[in-house]
Order: structure tokens, then sequence, then C-alpha cells
């Protein structure tokens, strides 16, 4: 009986070394990769890089529970532990959004992990991350592999995050008040950050080396990260690409007239915060996400609807206390290395639909003092407004209407000086033609045209292959290294 025991503990003991063993380990099983993280087992697919590496991805990973029902409108809940094997082989849905046709769902908090080497035995490469915040104004976009494709970036030694966070109204209904404090899209992106350090030596990351590369309202998230107390110690160096939040305008502390037009759009009451917040909770988050055209008021203006607020102190723990530039002043500040960039051209393609439209024009030209505010991005319907407004159209304009004559003179002056970069090439795809070319001749370099190089935009470009004109080939390689290069050392070499 006692040597049928011992033999039972030698087997209970040798299974138990392997189960350990196994949670060392990544492994492949045919186009399966797998892997053990704290948070628990999770099996992924294999792509391939533009130069032919095998790609570990591993897709539609949940980093915090799903913000519905009571969860609407409120912080994010990190996940700590998942049960069984978590199935990371495709990507999740789109945050509620406009789309055209592409999945969405309110439980969207989710994330990819791209790896080119995993840790083996015990060597782990730690190789640095690079978390990609996505574009799209607070208001669309996504981190699927289809809008954010890793092919071009995973050449290089590095892994790259992209994700969802809340978006619209669902990421930053802010009434000012208790019933909705606001900025949910920005703590999905702290917990995020939190799934990160924690999970991210798993995939052969370096917790200790997080670059965040975000762009347009994702460069508008790395300044907020920068001066926030909820992100400190939890990312280490920022690019910011083609926007900042520390310009156009004070940041409000609620945003109650656009929390009263959602309510509207979608037949709830406007009278009161609490009415509002109750009946938002009963709309569909589908309903929310496609009301967005219902905001606009100029052509495709305000870009910027739902803003990101200094949240009010009701016993909530705020991402954003001050204004970002009083806090910058006053030396409230992650000090990391830091660049910033933008394209020749950014919004251009905005003035040219302007222009290129009589009546935008005539109604910009004969009520500017209302419409720039709208056009511009900047505090409506005061003194201050009023005295801007006059400024932007005598410094840029002349004080004269506006016209095809000055619209470059629209788009001149939009560039601050850091760790700069002026992304100038032009290659054979954009973001916005000249119309009546069947999308042949790009209008300049504008908003978004630098992506192209980083991320295959599957949704919209051809991939860059062996066959493509030399200087585009170029330039992937080119950004991509500058990128990496700066993510391994803070300095942007190429």
């Amino acid at each position: 009986m006692a040597v049928g025991n011992t033999r039972f503990q030698r087997k209970k003991m040798l299974a138990l070394s392997v189960f350990v063993l196994l949670l060392q380990h990544s492994w492949v099983w045919g186009e399966h990769p797998q892997l053990s993280t704290p948070s628990g087992h999770i099996k992924g697919s294999l792509l391939t890089s533009r130069l032919g590496k095998t790609i570990y991805a591993f897709r539609g990973i949940r980093y915090a529970e799903p913000p519905v029902g009571e969860l609407r409108f409120k912080p994010p809940v990190l996940i700590e532990t998942w049960n069984g094997t978590y199935d990371a082989t495709k990507d999740g849905p789109l945050c509620p959004q406009p789309t055209a046709g592409d999945p969405v769902s309110e439980d969207c908090l989710m994330v990819n992990v791209y790896s080119t080497k995993l840790p083996k035995d015990k060597h782990n490469p730690k190789r640095p991350v690079i978390v990609h915040i996505l574009p799209g104004g607070f208001y669309s976009a996504s981190g699927v592999s289809y809008w954010a494709g890793p092919q071009y970036f995973m050449d290089q030694d590095i892994v790259l995050v992209t994700f969802n966070y809340r978006l619209g109204s669902l990421g930053f209904l802010a009434t000012g008040d208790k019933e909705s404090p606001g900025n949910y899209g920005l703590k999905d992106q702290v917990v995020l950050l939190k799934w990160v350090q924690k999970n991210i030596a798993s995939f052969g990351g370096d917790p200790n080396s997080v670059t965040l590369l975000g762009y347009s309202a994702g460069s508008w998230s790395i300044i907020f990260h920068m001066v926030s107390p909820m992100s400190r110690g939890l990312f280490h160096k920022g690019i910011a690409m083609s926007g900042s939040s520390v310009g156009s305008w004070p940041l409000p502390s609620g945003q109650m007239d656009v929390a009263k037009k959602q309510a509207r759009l979608v037949g709830c009451p406007d009278d009161t915060s609490k009415n509002i917040v109750k009946c938002l909770k009963t709309k569909s988050a589908e309903e929310l996400g496609n009301s967005f055209f219902g905001f606009r008021e100029f052509g495709n203006s305000p870009v910027l609807i739902w803003s990101p607020v200094i949240e009010p102190d009701v016993g909530q723990e705020r991402f954003i206390i001050d204004n970002p530039i009083r806090l910058i002043m006053n030396g409230h500040l992650q000090h990391i290395p830091f660049i910033t960039g933008q394209t020749t051209d950014e919004f251009s393609y905005d003035a040219f639909a302007v222009v290129n439209n009589e009546t935008l024009t005539k109604e910009m030209n004969e009520d500017w003092d209302r419409i720039a505010p709208i056009a511009f991005i900047y505090e409506r319907g005061t003194n201050q407004s009023l005295k801007v407004s006059r400024a932007i159209r005598k410094f840029y304009l002349n004080d004269k209407p506006v016209s095809k004559g000055n619209r470059e003179a629209l788009g001149k002056y939009n560039s601050k000086p850091v760790y700069y970069y002026r992304f100038s090439f032009q290659g054979r795809y954009s973001h916005f033609y000249l119309p009546g070319t069947n999308n042949t001749v790009p209008y300049g370099v504008v908003h978004h045209d630098d992506l192209i190089y980083l991320f295959y935009i599957q949704k919209i470009f051809p991939k860059f292959n062996a066959t493509s004109p030399r200087p585009e080939i170029d330039m992937v390689e080119k950004l991509t290294t500058l990128h990496t290069n700066f993510a391994k050392t803070g300095l942007p070499e190429n």
C-alpha cells in the first residue's frame, strides 16, 4: 500500500512539474501558437510580415470586463484572469461607431498583440513594446488587424500592441457632475496599459520599455497620459503624430450641450443630466454609434465632438485634474523621451472641401464669427472666441474672404517644435485625392497619410510588396526603423 502511494505521489509530482514547465514556455501546435500569461492560457494564429517573417498573432483578447449594463458610462474593470484556453485567433468587433459593414459591439474592449519571438525555455527576448493608440476623433477607428495591420512593423524587433477603447458618447459622455463625469475611453487606455504591464512579458515584450504611438486623437491621448496621475509608470516613451491636446482652447469640465444633443438625437429627454443618462442607458449601443452624423453643423465639422474633460471631483479616480497646459507649466509631467510630427498638408482637404463648395464658402464668409469656432475647434459664443475668430481671419487670410487663392494659407501654420518631424513623402496612395482623378492623384500629403507606411490598412490600401515602387518600400523601412529605434533607445534615428 505504501509503495502504491509513493508511485501515485511521484506521478502527481511529475504532472505538476510538467504543468509548471509549460507555464514557463510558449509552444506552437500547427498554425496556433499557445502560451500562458498571468491572466491565463491563450491560443493565437500565424500571420506573415511584409518580408516573410512569421508573426505570432493574438487577437481579440479582452483586457477589461464588457462595459455593458450597469458598467455603461462607468470606469472600466480590468480582467484579472480567465478559465480555460482563450481563443485569440481572430479580431474582435469594433466599438460602436458609424461603419460600412464592420462588426460592432459594446463588448469591444479588446487588444491585439503581435510578436515574432516568444519566450522559450528560460529565455525571454524582452523586446521593446509599441502600443498604438488609434486615431479617429474619439468617435471612430479600431485596433483590429484589417485597420491596423502589423505586417510592416513586425519586420522590426518589437512587440506591437493595438487595441480598442470606447468611443463617442459611450466613451466620453460628460455631464459635468456625478451622473457621468466622462473620460471613460481614456480610462480604458489606462486599464489596457495595466494589462500590458501584467502580461506583455509572456509575449516576449519588455514591460519596462513601453512606447506609446498615437495618431490624431491617439496623439492627444498621449499628452493626457503624460499629465494624468492615473498613467504614472505605465509607459516610458511617446510618439505623438498629428495632434496635440495643449492647443486651441481650454478643456471643458463637462459637455452638457453635447450630452443634450445626443439625447435628442435618440429620442431621450434633455432636461437634466440624470434623465439623460438614465434614458441613454436604455438605448442600443449601435443606435448611439450611428447617431454621429447628426452632430455635424458645417460640412464635416466639427471634427471633434466628444472631448476629454477636466473631471469634476465626485469621489471617483480622476484621469484629468486640470488643463494639460497648466499641469505642464507647473511641472506635473512625466519626463520621458518624446517626439511629435505632422504631415505637410494635414487637414487641408477640409479646406479644399469648403473652397470648392460655393454654398459652404458663402456661409463661411457671411457668418465667419459663428463658423470659425466650429471649423477650427475652439470655444464658442464668448468674447474670447470672437477675438480668436477675428485674429485668425486677419492673420491667415489677410482679412479677406475665403477663396481658392488663400487655400494654402489655411493649413500653413500648425506645428510645435519638440523632437519634431514633418512627413512630406507623397506616394501613390492617400486619404484624399483630387476630385475627378478616379483616386489616382493625391491632394498633397494629408492627415493619416504617414500611417500608410507604418500599418497595413487592408480596408483601404493594397499591401506594399516586392513589386511596389522602391521609394514606397524605402519609406516603409525608414518609418518603421525610425520608430523602432526610438522605442529601443529614445533617439529617433534611421
